[in-house]
């Protein structure tokens, strides 16, 4: 047995209403807004009969159906040879709304069937309501019989699902692109901590729900998101109030019917709350009766989003602002010498969308009788492109409007710039340039930030449990910056950089060696200058007193070539001061090797000569002539040889060479001289230590013998002071960070090249300049040991 579907019937209960204003025609467009002026809303409390319901007057969108289709009939081009007619409800009240677009699926008829839906008496498309959560309920009807429902108000997101409303366009943007645009005028504004509020209906809640995730996207934070309508109790509407009272944002956004932001902000009023920067949606930023409530003036610098206001300006061609070569819309075009609230000419922004509706329904019939198939886009007359996407959605344009004191008790609507969805992104928002009114009468952006911005040289540190947009702005590591505000991160600088004392850039490190012109740098050059110096001083008033017998009294060939050696000793820390260079990095410890190796091999050579002395005094001995001046002369070239080969040996294997030291310190690079090869370095050392301690020794075993002029005791003291500062130097070199490390080694240089001067030649300078009584051969032969 076949199976057959069941007839879709709906029968109506009582009679049908009578539409308000009708007219026959070919085709009927129907259309349902409400005439009645008063409350919207009431509230139910159970214990007694509603009142009759009172609505807010759409008597001009009832007027542009009636104007718009005149208008086509006229049109030869559009639908010729057939009419257009018309049948318009007044639908005060839910219930009014749906029994109005059941009259208008099948005129009088008690039953509803999918079999005479199509019969005359049906229109063939309904415009309205204009609010959403009535559209939704009689449009979901409507769509089981696949008559369209164009809406010119409605902006509900949820009216864009296909499966629920097949049948339902609109010539308003979905609030989906309402939403989207408020975050980005947030964004815009730098708002980042926002508070949210919307009614409880399906416009209020999808829109804030969309808003809400779009300002997320854009790293908008919501401090609170509540819920009000008027009917709420009083405790309720009590508790949002002092949520908005205590709560850190000064932006809000609103999405809300205008009974609801009435009711809010006069109860803001009464507890004195100000200084809030509204940001509306279209159900109220433009409702002319704000000004009822108190707290109107609250409102005063508000933005938000409408729709443009083109229905007027493109039909008589003149514009309702003052623009260049444009007549202005002075409201005489139309319904002369009538200026009541049913005739209002002065805003017609959604009148606009009523008018493209009938306009966009004409051309459809006219595509359908033509045979045009798969035109989804109409142009007007005016120039104007009307058309729907898959959902049934135009596409989204809006005025962002700024409001502002007119009078003392009125307000003006200003468009501050323009929103176009169907540009790229970075295209879609534009300003105009007119100065804004913001909260309070101010001129100046009003600031609304859980946290200030980071300013370069910091990075945001989240607060623990907060939402992302509040956190501690914490400075950059030493080493690492940021450039730009509320950066997340600090970036480190690349090794041969470091940051500036803001943490906003990376500049060169510091290079840091021993200068001339610093003040240690000085230091060490004037002593070591003065060193080398004195040392010169010393072989002058040797040289001319060279044949006195002090001087000849040890061999005057090691003291000159010693005065030589410490001279070179004195000027060699100079190769340590001023830039290094491959060069100076090798010079400065090769020289530093073998000068004081020759000065040491002198040193040893006159203490060795004293002891050969003791001995030659000896009976039978000729000690002497193994160790006269020739074998003096061969033992220092020898002894200084072997470092002069040491030296050579270092050089070629691994040298010296300047290196960039950035472990010592983050902020500065040290330039000093890498050692190569410290096993060479440490050689060149231990030869020098290995030849002192040995001339300390035999300078020790030599000291009580009788000498010449106290010789030995002298070298031993020299000695003493040689091994004491090299002993010193090498934990000290080791520990000393920088440029520090090189004065060290400049000090253990002219510390140990004075202890020699000193020790060695000042008490014999001492004889000649003053004592020159002492300074005879009878004296130097008289002189017994100790």
């Amino acid at each position: 047995m076949p199976i057959q579907a069941e007839e879709l019937v709906c029968k109506r209960l009582g009679r049908a209403l009578l539409p308000e204003l009708a007219k026959d025609g070919d085709f009927k467009i129907g259309g349902i807004f409400n005439f009645r002026t008063g409350q919207d809303g009431q509230m139910f409390t159970f214990q007694s009969l509603p009142v009759q319901a009172k609505c807010k007057t759409e008597v001009q969108f009832a007027f542009t159906i009636i104007f718009a289709i005149k208008e086509i009939n006229k049109n030869s081009n559009i639908l010729p040879n057939h009419t257009l007619g018309y049948k318009i409800y007044n639908a005060c009240g839910f219930p009014n709304i749906i029994e109005s677009a059941v009259a208008l699926s099948n005129g009088q008829r008690p039953v509803i069937s999918d079999g005479n839906c199509t019969k005359a008496d049906t229109v063939h498309a309904i415009i309205g309501n204009s609010a959403s959560t009535p559209t939704m309920g009689f449009a979901r009807i409507i769509g089981r019989f696949n008559i369209p429902v164009i809406s010119h108000f409605a902006t509900c997101a949820c009216l864009s699902s296909r499966k629920d409303y097949p049948s339902f366009f609109r010539t308003i943007p979905s609030d989906y692109y309402q939403s989207r645009a408020l975050a980005q005028l947030v964004k815009y504004f730098g708002w980042t901590w926002v508070g949210a509020i919307s009614n409880k209906f399906d416009y209020g809640m999808s829109g804030i729900a969309t808003f809400i995730t779009a300002a997320q996207e854009e790293g908008v934070c919501i401090e609170y998101w509540e819920t009000f309508t008027s009917t709420d109790p009083a405790s309720a509407q009590a508790r949002i109030v002092n949520i908005i009272k205590h709560s850190t944002a000064k932006v809000i956004m609103a999405f809300m019917s205008q009974v609801e932001i009435k009711v809010l902000v006069d109860l803001l009023y009464k507890q004195n709350i100000t200084g809030l920067q509204w940001i509306g949606s279209d159900a109220w930023i433009t409702d002319n009766t704000l000004t009822e409530s108190l707290g109107h003036t609250a409102l005063i610098g508000s933005v938000g989003f409408t729709v443009p206001t083109e229905f007027w300006e493109s039909v008589f061609n003149c514009s309702l602002t003052s623009r260049a070569g444009w007549r202005t819309c002075d409201g005489s075009e139309h319904f002369k010498n009538v200026k009541t609230f049913f005739t209002d000419v002065s805003d017609l922004r959604f009148t606009n969308n009523v008018y493209k509706a009938v306009y966009a329904v004409a051309y459809a019939l006219h595509n359908l009788l033509s045979c045009k198939e798969n035109k989804d886009y109409y142009n007007m007359e005016s120039g104007e492109t009307v058309f729907f996407d898959n959902k049934g959605d135009s596409p989204a344009r809006y005025e962002l409007i700024n409001l502002q004191k007119a009078t003392k008790s009125t307000m003006e609507v200003v468009t501050i710039g323009y929103y176009d969805a169907t540009l790229p992104k970075a295209q879609q928002f534009s300003m105009n340039n007119i100065s804004i009114v913001w909260a309070g009468g101010r001129q100046k952006v009003p600031a609304s930030v859980c946290s200030e911005h980071c300013p370069p040289g910091t990075r945001k540190a989240l607060q623990k449990g907060k939402p992302v947009c509040c956190y501690d702005c914490i400075p950059c590591p030493p080493g690492a910056i940021s450039n730009t505000t509320d950066a997340s991160d600090c970036l480190k600088c690349p090794m041969e950089y470091w940051s500036n004392h803001r943490g906003d850039s990376c500049v060169l490190k510091e290079v840091e060696f021993l200068l001339y012109t610093e003040t240690m740098g000085i230091i060490l050059t004037v002593c070591s200058i003065f060193g080398a110096f004195l040392t010169t001083v010393i072989f002058a008033i040797f040289f001319h007193y060279r044949e006195t017998p002090i001087v000849r009294a040890n061999n005057s060939e090691l003291s000159f070539l010693l005065l030589f050696s410490l001279t070179l000793c004195f000027l060699c820390p100079l190769t340590f001061i001023s830039r290094p260079s491959e060069w100076s990095c090798m010079l400065r410890h090769t020289a530093f090797g073998i000068t004081f190796v020759l000065c040491i091999s002198c040193v040893l050579g006159k203490t060795i000569v004293v002891l050969m002395a003791f001995r030659a005094t000896l009976p039978g001995s000729n000690v002497m002539k193994w160790f006269g001046p020739p074998q003096q002369r061969l033992s220092v070239l020898s002894l200084t040889l072997i470092q002069v080969l040491i030296c050579v040996f270092w050089l070629t294997i691994s040298p010296p060479f300047p290196y960039m030291n950035m472990d010592y310190y983050q902020e500065k690079i040290i330039l000093e001289c890498r050692l190569g090869s410290a096993i060479g370095f440490w050689a060149v050392l231990g030869y020098i230590g290995l030849l002192a301690i040995l001339c300390f020794v035999l300078a020790f075993l030599a000291r009580k013998l009788p000498d010449n002029f106290n010789e030995a005791k002298f070298i031993t003291f020299s000695m003493l002071i040689f091994c004491a500062v090299w002993i010193t130097f090498i934990p000290a070199y080791i520990s000393s960070p920088g440029k520090f490390t090189v004065a060290v080694e400049i000090f253990a240089i002219l510390a140990s090249s004075s202890g020699l001067l000193f020790c060695i030649f000042i008490p014999k300078c001492y004889i000649i300049l003053f004592r020159p009584d002492e300074n005879t051969k009878k004296h130097l032969m008289g002189k017994s040991p100790h």
